[in-house]
């Protein structure tokens, strides 16, 4: 496998659309979100290591989602299109994302709302990163 051999403008982009989505999602839901936390907004500022810190973490997370989106499709599907960089996100969602998280939040003690909220956002996220992949090859 060749680790260089992707689209990088296409990882850029796929990382700056599930930013944008993440934006929208947890305006959304910012109130459930907190709720779910168990925390006061304040807490959750307080521990986050300033106001930009998690966006920062967030976009290099994303940017590093993608690019494993980019390499691993078309090993595993054999060419890049929408379908199979989105068939090929819903796998590693459903596998280890998906996975990894309800673990973490049933040792913490998590609701399940927050589960919901946070999975159900990182399935947009490897929907979107796959349609952004896909269109770009």
């Amino acid at each position: 496998m060749d680790y260089l051999n992707v689209n990088w403008l296409a990882v850029l982009l796929a990382m700056i659309a599930s930013m944008a989505l993440g934006a929208a999602w947890y305006m959304t839901l910012s109130k459930q979100w907190v709720a779910a936390t168990g925390k006061t907004t304040e807490q959750i500022m307080a521990g986050s290591g300033g106001q930009a810190t998690p966006f920062i973490w967030g976009a290099a997370m994303q940017l590093v989602m993608a690019y494993f989106l980019a390499l691993f499709t078309p090993a595993i599907m054999g060419e890049v299109t929408i379908a199979s960089a989105i068939t090929v996100g819903i796998h590693v969602w459903a596998g280890f994302m998906l996975t990894s998280m309800i673990l973490n939040h049933r040792y913490q003690g998590s609701p399940w709302s927050l589960a919901v909220i946070d999975g159900g956002y990182l399935l947009g996220v490897m929907i979107v990163q796959g349609v952004v992949i896909g269109l770009l090859g």
